[in-house]
């Protein structure tokens, strides 16, 4: 850049430059360098913002593919962090959430691995699950209530077995099936089926 012109701001930068060291004028030079660089690359975000998109997507399809697999057995639900919440969620409404609790706290148990921890789990369990009168009790006989007490004496990770497969049986013959004929459910399934339909349509 050059002017001829007495006080032309042109020529005042020029002559402020050539005042300055060469090793900032080579570190100005660097910068420029790098700025060119990043100026050229595509845009960082719009980049990110097709990743999240693709997960999205991702996501939705494997949400919609878990919702069709609940009503295939008790299993697929149970496997399901999604479909869990949901049953539970149904449950709240029949007001017997306490048999799907009492289940995932035997889950939960039978990973403790300190005999200390297991002592004390077990007996929290149950007085809040098993024991007659106790705050929510499950719907199991009196002889597998029994059965457990005894087992709570010498505590293992096996001692809400029976009192366990009994409350899942109880929900898998009863609550499931209800479940499934559910207003919720249904509206579930038939959003999960219309993405499946289009996701077809489009490929």
């Amino acid at each position: 850049m050059s002017c001829w012109m007495p006080g032309c701001p042109a020529l005042s930068m020029c002559r402020g430059l050539a005042a300055l060291p060469i090793a900032c004028l080579e570190r100005a030079k660097d910068l420029k360098t790098r700025l060119g660089i990043l100026l050229h690359k595509p845009e960082l975000g719009h980049k990110t913002g097709n990743s999240s998109k693709l997960q999205l997507g991702s996501r939705r399809r494997d949400s919609s593919r878990d919702v069709l697999e609940w009503r295939e057995s008790f299993d697929q639900l149970l496997k399901s962090k999604s479909g869990v919440n949901a049953f539970h969620t149904f449950l709240k409404t029949e007001f017997s959430e306490e048999n799907l609790d009492f289940w995932l706290a035997c889950e939960d148990f039978k990973k403790t691995r300190s005999k200390t921890k297991l002592a004390s789990k077990a007996n929290r369990i149950f007085e809040e699950f098993v024991q007659s009168e106790a705050p929510r009790e499950v719907n199991i006989d009196h002889e597998t209530r029994e059965i457990t007490r005894k087992n709570l004496s010498g505590a293992t990770s096996t001692c809400f077995n029976e009192a366990q497969a009994k409350t899942r049986t109880l929900m898998e013959k009863d609550s499931y099936p209800r479940f499934l004929k559910s207003a919720s459910y249904q509206d579930m399934s038939k959003q999960a089926a219309s993405r499946g339909t289009s996701k077809r349509s489009h490929t």
